[in-house]
């Protein structure tokens, strides 16, 4: 089932007005089907309530209409940006439509706000506030107390039909032009952009970050098509500096002051013959590791034998970041081959450039790097100490849950916090509170 759209709601703003959240989706969903006849009535939304049933694992189930709706219909309210959840399925479908446009530049307005309750931007997420909620055949009343005031004042008035029409009217444009479905994947695993972000605590004990860097020179960019290819290139790789106007001498400085800022030490080398050893040995020394690749020489003679056996073996504690430069193509030809050279190289970890894992990011911008960095390297410390931790060879099962009520289960695993990031749907995630009100 493709569903026309999929309602996403605060559970407490159903609790407290159940009456009002039903009326106004049963009218959505009537209205829809008024002005598309050829939509089966079971196929116009879908909604948790009416369609969960027992048995169901409801963050799956969740999750896969998620992926498969052609829009989702959001109601926002207070309640709506405190819940976990919520922030969760927004951010999921924020991530479909974005890849959608960077796969294939159309651009869908799928995710379809409606103001519920009134709220304050200042205090949503940047990403949360580049979505228009209200225009002018809406009415003034509507952008101003929101929808649940004109169904509580007038549920058949005109302004509020007129709200119903025009909701219903984007669900059937956005619908018809089909959005790429996305595959299964773990609600509970991704990273909202809201409730809002929380303190980051530092992490406990400093910890070594092994930089490689794969990027062009200005001799090899003056061959190939002029300096601005790529970004600005010095005479050494690691004086490449793809976003302009450059914030940092280049994207090496900038990447270890990111590293240095969180409290670790790092070290940089170009990428080169024997890559994968030094990543086992940087394992084996309780180090992680981050490749900075310029795509457009990825797949060059000098990078290309290096970043192909690293994509064949396994380097569970290695982060790659592909930032793509300020003045690198938006689209056409030039785009399409640029990224095609990247998954040439990078043949099987492209499979997760969206993994909520995180250790494998393209198409990094210059407003996401920082965090993305700090991400990364947080996770893949994380996964080492992972490595690390004794989980016990006793036999009885304690160290994973299983033991009688006197097992002894160790002392908990330190861990370290993985910042929230405020601009990237597709980011590495947190589980989700089960508490969680949505």
């Amino acid at each position: 089932m493709q569903p026309y759209f999929f309602f996403s709601y605060a559970r407490r703003d159903f609790e407290a007005e159940d009456a009002f959240v039903d009326q106004f989706f049963n009218d959505l969903r009537d209205e829809l089907g008024r002005i598309e006849p050829v939509a089966r009535t079971e196929e116009l939304a879908y909604r948790d309530t009416e369609q969960l049933r027992v048995g169901d694992d409801w963050a799956e189930q969740l999750a896969k209409m998620l992926g498969r709706s052609r829009t989702m219909v959001a109601l926002y309210s207070p309640a709506y940006f405190a819940s976990l959840y919520c922030g969760k399925e927004w951010t999921a479908f924020r991530g479909r439509v974005r890849r959608h446009h960077e796969d294939t530049g159309e651009l869908i307005p799928a995710l379809i706000p409606v103001l519920w309750e009134p709220v304050v931007p200042g205090e949503l997420a940047a990403e949360v506030t580049k979505i228009q909620w209200a225009q002018p055949d809406m009415g003034d009343a509507y952008a101003r107390y929101g929808l649940r005031a004109l169904l509580r004042t007038g549920p058949q008035s005109d302004v509020y039909r007129q709200v119903v029409k025009v909701v219903a009217e984007r669900i059937r444009d956005a619908a018809a032009r089909r959005l790429t479905e996305l595959a299964e994947f773990d609600l509970g695993a991704v990273r909202g952009y809201f409730p809002g972000p929380q303190p980051v605590e530092p992490p406990p004990t400093p910890g070594m970050v092994r930089l490689f860097i794969a990027a062009g020179k200005a001799s090899d960019a003056a061959v190939d098509g002029g300096s601005s290819t790529g970004g600005w290139y010095g005479a050494k790789p690691w004086h490449w500096a793809p976003y302009h106007p450059p914030t940092q001498p280049s994207l090496a400085v900038r990447a270890q002051q990111v590293i240095t800022a969180a409290g670790h030490t790092t070290t940089l080398e170009e990428v080169g013959a024997g890559l994968g050893e030094k990543l086992d040995q940087a394992r084996e020394d309780n180090q992680v590791s981050v490749l900075l690749v310029d795509p457009w020489v990825a797949g060059a003679d000098r990078y290309r034998s290096a970043l192909r056996e690293y994509d064949d073996q396994n380097h569970p504690v290695t982060g790659v970041m592909v930032p793509t430069g300020s003045g690198d193509p938006a689209v056409g030809p030039e785009r399409d081959a640029l990224w095609a050279g990247v998954r040439g190289v990078f043949r099987r970890n492209w499979l997760r450039r969206s993994d909520p894992e995180h250790l494998f990011r393209v198409k990094v911008n210059r407003e996401n790097f920082d965090t993305d960095l700090t991400i990364m390297v947080t996770v893949a410390q994380n996964k080492l100490m992972d490595d690390n931790f004794d989980w016990g060879h006793d036999g009885d099962g304690a160290a994973f849950g299983f033991g009688g009520p006197d097992a002894t289960f160790g002392p908990p695993m330190p861990g370290l916090a993985i910042p929230a990031e405020p601009d990237r749907p597709d980011a590495p995630p947190l589980r989700g509170d089960q508490d969680d009100d949505h």
